[in-house]
């Protein structure tokens, strides 16, 4: 998948735990985990809003975009 999501790195970086984040969002710790690890293919805007009120950051600290292999090398 093209997007690589960072929020384990923004939480490290502010020394936020996921049981505080999941306190702070009001998401279950489970939910925010597979976030953290990567393993869902879709996040509503609300959590999202929610996640960067509480971390002080942009969507874009969390979200990356990189493209697949295959897709830039057919261009």
């Amino acid at each position: 998948m093209a997007i690589v999501l960072r929020l384990d790195r923004v939480m490290a970086d502010r020394k936020v735990s996921l049981k505080e984040l999941s306190e702070k969002v009001g998401v279950a710790n489970v939910n925010l985990s597979k976030i953290k690890t990567g393993k869902v293919s879709a996040i509503r805007f609300s959590t999202l809003n929610a996640i960067c009120d509480a971390l002080d950051c942009q969507p874009g600290d969390i979200l990356e975009f990189r493209p697949d292999k295959e897709e830039s090398e057919s261009t």
